[in-house]
């Protein structure tokens, strides 16, 4: 009875796995990002993340 619950998820499974046809990918445009006028860089999530861990530690 396992072997034939086994088949019956897998056939399930492989049909949704091939369901559809073949299309061209589309392209999405490229997004530009903006650049930022920070001086910090990307330092804020580090240094916000080591205070966290720190605050963690602390108790």
């Amino acid at each position: 009875m396992k072997k034939i619950a086994l088949a019956a998820v897998l056939s399930v499974a492989a049909s949704t796995a091939f369901a559809g046809g073949v299309v061209e990918p589309a392209m999405e445009p490229e997004v530009v990002a903006a650049a930022t006028s920070s001086s910090s860089g990307g330092i804020i999530v580090p240094l916000l993340l080591l205070l966290v861990i720190a605050a963690a530690a602390s108790k």
